[in-house]
C-alpha cells in the first residue's frame, strides 16, 4: 500500500486525541497538509500548531487547533463535503476514487456483496490515492468502506464483502 494509506509517527509532543472545544467528541491529529489542502481560504498567518479532525456529525467543526486561538474550521470552511457530519445525498465515503456510502448500498442490493474495499486496495496498490490531501481525516478510507458494507450486509442478514 502507499504511504497516505499508512500511519504516521507524530513527532510533535501534541496528544494523539483531543476533545472537540464545541462538543467534547474525541478527536484525533490530522496532518496541517489535510487543512491546507481542504480548507477553502486559509488565514494569511496560519499559525503552526496541531490540528485535529472532529468527526461528530452533530458538530459544525471539522478543524480545531491544539492552540485554542488559531481558527477553527466548519464544515462550510471546507471544499468537501464532510461524509461523517453528513446525512443525506451522496454521501461521499472515499475521496480519492470517488466512492459514496450508497455506491457500497447500491451494489449491495443488486449483487449481494461489495467489492468497493477490493477495487480501492488495488488503486492503493498501485500508488494512486491521495488520502491526506482528499480525505478530510487525513487518513485512508478502507476502514470506512468497510464498516459500512458490513454494517449494511448486517441489515440484509448477510456477511459477503
Amino acid at each position: 500500500m502507499s504511504d497516505c494509506c499508512s500511519v504516521n509517527a507524530n513527532t510533535e509532543a501534541a496528544p494523539a486525541v483531543m476533545a472537540c472545544p464545541v462538543n467534547g467528541a474525541r478527536s484525533k491529529q490530522v496532518d496541517m497538509l489535510t487543512v491546507k489542502s481542504l480548507v477553502r481560504q486559509l488565514p494569511l498567518e496560519m499559525p503552526n500548531t496541531q490540528y485535529y479532525f472532529c468527526d461528530s456529525s452533530d458538530c459544525e467543526v471539522v478543524y480545531f487547533a491544539l492552540d485554542a486561538e488559531a481558527p477553527r474550521f466548519c464544515r462550510e470552511d471546507l471544499v468537501v463535503r464532510v461524509g461523517a457530519k453528513e446525512t443525506a445525498g451522496a454521501i461521499p465515503i472515499c475521496y480519492c476514487f470517488g466512492f459514496t456510502r450508497q455506491d457500497i448500498w447500491y451494489e449491495i442490493l443488486s449483487t449481494g456483496k461489495s467489492t468497493v474495499a477490493k477495487r480501492i486496495t488495488a488503486e492503493v496498490e498501485a500508488g494512486r490515492c491521495a488520502c491526506e490531501v482528499k480525505n478530510p481525516s487525513g487518513k485512508c478510507c478502507l476502514g470506512d468502506v468497510t464498516r459500512t458494507a458490513k454494517d449494511r450486509l448486517g441489515q440484509k442478514g448477510e456477511s459477503k464483502l
